[in-house]
């Protein structure tokens, strides 16, 4: 635990929360994402947001229960409450930088440029600094200034919002999928992705399986170095407290590795020490197959070559395989999934201002 990243977490939470509400369709914030992605970068010791929070009751409900401290900023002062709030953010992270050498990373939640000289001051300090943002709203200022910057927006966890007032839908769509173009992508959902935070799995190993090359192409994508057994151990704990492996019948977290191994989930190699092996996602795995399962559900859509939408092509693919998921070869997301499949030259992927939503068709 004493090489793990400590982490101090500040939320400019108006300019998050209303950033995703006006970028995502009206989408409501969720904090849990975030926690989950820092959870695969370090030990999160400071959890502040800075609010009004009499315009945010719903949402300080569920960042008491992240254990996220808020910390009120009333709004007496007219248009000078977003700086007194901006400032309070500041003078605090800086406090804290002087006060805690043991912390060795900030994370500044906002997309506004006025951070931008804490952030230089904070990496002066030689702390790390990451952000996170709305991608909408996030002024352009911002994340080169940080040594890591998040998009809410992509984050694993984080629904594709629904899509409002498109004028040119691809004619593939099934019936009635123009007036409701987010639900059926969450109707077919398993329950491993419905269920809410906090909430026993039921002893699902295939739910666990997901969690864990989930938890593994986080780390190798964060962290430095490999990723050890007992990293990902305590990644899992940070993610769910209450995760443990005799909860799916295993005695050890080795055998319960050892299990996933065996089901080509994971690939387990020697470590730096013995009984700690690394991990790490199979190389290709099932991933040729999926790849040629997405090629050819986008095929039988788009007969004649017209473009298939990105938006519910999930459901169609789970029509045609039922136990697919994308977080099982390792992609935080079906999207980041299909740009793999792209870049392989399975099929082509473009963004289409039209249609507001990514296209795809399969190579000749």
């Amino acid at each position: 635990m004493d090489q793990e990243d400590r982490i101090a977490l500040f939320l400019d939470y108006e300019n998050l929360a209303l950033g995703a509400r006006d970028h995502r369709g009206g989408a409501a914030f969720d904090f849990r994402p975030i926690a989950d992605a820092l959870a695969e970068r370090g030990r999160v010791v400071v959890r502040r947001a800075y609010a009004d929070w009499s315009y945010f009751d719903e949402d300080r409900r569920m960042l008491t229960r992240s254990h996220v401290e808020l910390i009120e900023i009333p709004q007496r002062m007219g248009a000078s409450r977003k700086n007194a709030a901006d400032i309070k953010m500041a003078v605090d992270a800086i406090e804290l930088a002087f006060e805690r050498d043991y912390i060795s990373t900030f994370v500044i939640c906002s997309g506004d440029s006025d951070f931008t000289p804490l952030v230089h001051k904070l990496r002066e300090l030689n702390k790390r600094v990451i952000g996170v943002g709305v991608e909408g709203s996030t002024s352009g200022l911002l994340p080169p200034a940080c040594d890591e910057f998040l998009y809410y927006d992509r984050l694993e966890g984080v629904d594709i919002p629904p899509a409002r007032g498109r004028r040119a839908r691809p004619t593939t769509r099934p019936a009635g999928a123009e007036q409701r173009p987010a639900e059926p992508e969450r109707e077919q959902e398993p329950e491993a992705d419905r269920r809410p935070a906090g909430e026993e799995p039921g002893r699902d190993v295939d739910a666990l399986a997901v969690l864990v090359a989930q938890s593994v192409a986080g780390l190798q994508g964060s962290a430095n170095g490999e990723v050890t057994a007992s990293r990902l151990k305590r990644t899992l704990l940070r993610k769910d407290p209450t995760f443990s492996e005799s909860d799916y019948g295993f005695r050890t977290f080795g055998e319960l590795l050892r299990h996933l191994a065996e089901r080509n989930v994971i690939e387990l190699g020697e470590g730096p020490a013995k009984g700690d092996p690394e991990v790490s996602l199979p190389e290709h795995g099932d991933r040729e197959v999926a790849f040629g399962l997405l090629r050819g559900v986008v095929a039988d859509l788009g007969s004649g070559g017209n473009p298939v939408a990105l938006s519910g092509l999930k459901n169609q693919v789970r029509r045609a395989r039922p136990d697919f998921s994308e977080k099982k070869l390792g992609y935080r997301s079906f999207l980041q999934f299909c740009k793999a499949a792209a870049t392989a030259g399975v099929l082509d992927l473009r963004w289409s201002p039209e249609a507001d939503d990514y296209l795809l068709t399969t190579q000749p």
